[in-house]
């Protein structure tokens, strides 16, 4: 049966005109954006909003996390809304029509063009920032001045795009919190994923509880004790992303193991391991840079052993390949926020 995918390209020109239209407003936005906002802004990165929880649960006491995922964030955005929300702070007649035009534009659908009435541009430079926009008012705004004013204890919110999690001190806070945002973001076109939002006790022992581990932008976060005894959020590579990594990894080198001199095949995979060591090459997650990397080891030796002929690579021989002859980059740990200066 053939299948179908939709399809939204913008032209070369809408293209050019978004990235200027982005660059007019991001500095107008950026002066009314939460820093608990992370994603798709300049001098903000995954690592900061990592970096930015851990500090609010090791060091502000926050046991109490509601995760939260939301289907279809980006398809799901509200025209109507959207456009009352740029009325706030876009006055510019032509800025304004050219937005509206990117919104209404035709997208190739099971072999037939439809005009949206909901979501962001497909494959838009300028996505990114209306949906920050959106999410601005619909989310951080609503959480910073209605909401945590009304809660007994601590709380916090950090947001990646539409990946978002609200933090507390207090179970009642989660509770009534976790009570009111489903209703708050359907006002807005919005729904959260009824399996996959929940609220997690950080500290409970795990007996009567689905989990009390999380994952947020490709790590699973869990509460361990640093070396002096502490209460601590630590975090590994989500296994989840692990697999996908090496399932990519494996389909590569399949791929090009007859394509590639070893040399350069090896040197191309040096090129994915820095990659994936700059991302995940975090504080407390040097056993799981140590698994991506023996991994690797292993399906270079099934693979080059399915070159054609007989097994030529001995374990032996992989060994002395990647660790003296030609050796695959060791792994590093690039964001080491717990000896760096305040």
């Amino acid at each position: 049966m053939e299948s179908y995918v939709r399809v939204g390209l913008p032209t070369v020109e809408d293209k050019l005109l978004q990235t200027a239209v982005s660059r007019v407003l991001t500095p107008i936005y950026e002066g009314i954006f939460y820093h608990e906002s992370y994603g798709f802004r300049p001098g903000k990165s995954q690592h900061q909003a990592v970096e930015a929880l851990s500090r609010e649960v090791s060091m502000n006491r926050m046991r109490y996390i509601i995760d939260a995922d939301m289907q279809n964030y980006f398809g799901s955005i509200n025209h109507g809304c959207l456009r009352e929300f740029l009325d706030l702070k876009i006055k510019d007649g032509v800025i304004r029509k050219m937005i509206d035009k990117w919104l209404k534009a035709g997208i190739l659908e099971n072999g037939q063009v439809v005009y949206p009435t909901e979501g962001t541009p497909q494959g838009g430079s300028i996505s990114p920032l209306l949906s920050n926009i959106y999410l601005h008012y619909v989310l951080d705004t609503w959480f910073k001045e209605q909401i945590q004013r009304l809660l007994k204890d601590d709380s916090f919110m950090i947001r990646y795009a539409d990946d978002f999690l609200l933090g507390f001190t207090n179970k009642e806070d989660a509770l009534r919190v976790m009570e009111v945002l489903p209703k708050r973001l359907s006002k807005y076109g919005l729904t959260l994923h009824p399996d996959k939002t929940r609220i997690i006790d950080l500290d409970d022992d795990g007996e009567g509880h689905p989990r009390t581990t999380f994952d947020f932008l490709g790590f699973t976060h869990y509460i361990s004790k640093s070396r002096n005894g502490k209460r601590i959020l630590k975090r590994k590579t989500s296994s989840k992303k692990l697999n996908a990594a090496l399932k990519r990894l494996s389909d590569w080198i399949k791929f090009y193991r007859h394509k590639l001199p070893i040399a350069e095949l090896i040197e191309a995979l040096n090129q994915k391991l820095r990659g994936h060591y700059a991302y995940y090459g975090i504080t407390f997650n040097i056993r799981k840079l140590h698994t991506y990397y023996n991994r690797t080891k292993c399906l270079l030796y099934k693979w080059l052993n399915h070159r054609g002929g007989k097994r030529v690579w001995t374990w032996a021989k992989i060994t002395k390949l990647t660790m003296e002859w030609i050796p695959l980059i060791r792994p590093k740990v690039y964001h080491s926020y717990q000896l760096a200066k305040p």
